[in-house]
């Protein structure tokens, strides 16, 4: 006769899987919608200034820089990069872009006031009053993108259901480099966190928050919720930007427009620290939305469940249903939505991926500390404090 508590461990599992291919049903769905939209094209063509808060060099970083400077673009746009000294690596390569492209108002600019526990933020803080525009496009040093990037950006500047758009973010494809670490992160990416962002946006009738891939916001936005500056000492500025914006009452766009980022060519221990500074800032900034991720590991609950079970038919048929599903979500986002190329020669790191994942996840719940570029910090509030 079974064990009580193998049979309740049978019993959750399989409760778990079937929630989870729900879940992988309802993104597939979310994902066609998001592939069904249309927006009309704007009459105009609003300037607009590239902020880049710079600390050394990242991987692929010229090559970024590049495509921003390559815009198919009929307005004015400017590239403002800041440091907050004039010491630091990046110096010397946005240099070399100024040189590089002599057409393009490339200005580098100095901002050496720490003003909270967000470095990138001071330095944004400093860059925005330099902008010539009123549209500012706030993006990582990494973000690679295409020749009709802010045309597809700016596009969706205007109502949006009764709302103003006062933000426009963009879905990301990671490149991974070289590890194992690297290229699970970037799986990672394309296959579990940007189906969880199209199926938000379907069920909350729109995004409520923003990515760090693209931030365009227009300065009215950003006045009416005070600047900046509010967001200086907040880990996750990127969300909280966004998050702002929509409840000051202006609507938050998502751009078909995929970019790229550079995933860096991770250890194990870089890895873990990057997984779960991310996995601490979404429990912080969305507590119940975090506990709602448990639905999402459809897999991985369907793999323990063959093994509570002894192999049982069912449990077979949850595991290959699920993995099906599973599949099927990676490849329509992560190569049809995303255009990742990498996404298919990955696929059979999945199952390896999602355990790791639900690993971090538990791991997550287990303290606030964070480690952000050799720092560790507690995050308490969407706030950071140095350890």
């Amino acid at each position: 006769m079974p064990h009580p508590l193998a049979q309740a461990i049978e019993g959750l599992t399989t409760v778990l899987a079937v929630v989870g291919m729900g879940y992988f049903l309802a993104a597939l769905l979310a994902a066609y919608v998001f592939l069904a939209q249309r927006v009309p094209p704007l009459r105009e063509t609003p300037g607009v200034s590239i902020l880049k808060s710079l600390k050394g060099v990242d991987p692929g970083m010229r090559d970024a820089f590049r495509s921003h400077c390559r815009q198919a673009y009929a307005g004015e746009f400017e590239l403002l990069f800041g440091v907050s000294s004039l010491d630091d690596p990046a110096v010397a390569v946005v240099a070399d872009m100024q040189r590089e492209f002599p057409e393009i108002p490339i200005r580098l600019i100095e901002c050496p006031e720490r003003l909270g526990a967000n470095g990138k933020v001071s330095t944004l803080v400093q860059l925005a009053p330099q902008a010539r525009h009123n549209l500012l496009l706030i993006n990582d040093s990494d973000i690679t993108v295409g020749p009709r990037y802010l045309e597809r950006v700016t596009m969706h500047f205007g109502d949006s259901g009764g709302r103003k758009t006062g933000l426009v973010t963009a879905l990301y494809r990671g490149r991974a480099h070289g590890t194992l670490p690297s290229h699970l992160e970037a799986l990672g990416i394309a296959t579990d966190f940007q189906p969880s962002v199209l199926l938000a946006r379907w069920l909350e009738g729109g995004l409520r928050y923003g990515l760090g891939s693209t931030l365009a916001v227009t300065r009215e936005a950003l006045e009416s919720i005070g600047g900046l500056l509010t967001l200086v000492d907040h880990l996750a500025d990127d969300y909280e930007l966004g998050a702002r914006v929509w409840t000051a009452g202006y609507a938050v766009a998502l751009t078909p427009e995929p970019v790229e980022t550079s995933v860096p060519p991770y250890g194990w221990r870089g890895f873990v620290d990057h997984q779960l500074r991310w996995y601490r800032t979404v429990r912080d900034a969305r507590p119940w939305g975090y506990a709602g991720l448990v639905f999402t590991y459809g897999l991985g609950w369907a793999l323990l469940n063959v093994l509570a079970s002894g192999a049982s038919p069912v449990s077979l048929w949850l595991l290959a249903m699920s993995f099906f599903l599973r599949l099927t979500l990676a490849m329509t986002v992560g190569a049809r939505v995303l255009g990742d190329h990498e996404v298919l020669p990955s696929l059979w790191l999945l199952p390896l991926r999602d355990v790791i994942a639900m690993g971090l996840w538990i791991a997550g719940f287990a303290g606030n500390t964070i480690v952000w570029r050799g720092q560790r910090f507690t995050v308490k509030g969407g706030k950071l404090t140095p350890v």
